[in-house]
C-alpha cells in the first residue's frame, strides 16, 4: 500500500513540475504577458523557493526535486513578466 502512495506522490510532483511548461513555452514564443499578474508570479516563486529550502531541511528529495523543476519553468515566466509587462500596455 505504501508503494501506491509513493507513486501518487511522484505523479503529483511530475504534474506540478510540468504544469508551467506549456505556459513557459508559449510565453517564450509570443512574449505576450498581458494577462499575467506580476504579484501572483512573485508570490508563487517565493513560495516554491521556500518549499525547496524546507524540503532540503527535511531531507525530502522529492520535495526538493519537484519544486526545483517548478521553479525552472515558473521563474523564467516571472522574468518575462517583469521584462515585457510595461511594453504591452
Amino acid at each position: 500500500m505504501n508503494y501506491l502512495f509513493e507513486f501518487i506522490g511522484y505523479f503529483a510532483g511530475v504534474c506540478m513540475a510540468i504544469s508551467f511548461m506549456p505556459q513557459a513555452i508559449k510565453t517564450f514564443r509570443t512574449k505576450d504577458v498581458r494577462g499575467f499578474s506580476l504579484g501572483t508570479y512573485i508570490i508563487y516563486n517565493l513560495g516554491v523557493l521556500c518549499w525547496v529550502i524546507y524540503g532540503g531541511y527535511l531531507g525530502s528529495v522529492q520535495m526538493v526535486v519537484f519544486n526545483s523543476l517548478c521553479l525552472c519553468f515558473s521563474f523564467p515566466i516571472l522574468l518575462m513578466v517583469i521584462k515585457y509587462h510595461n511594453h504591452q500596455k
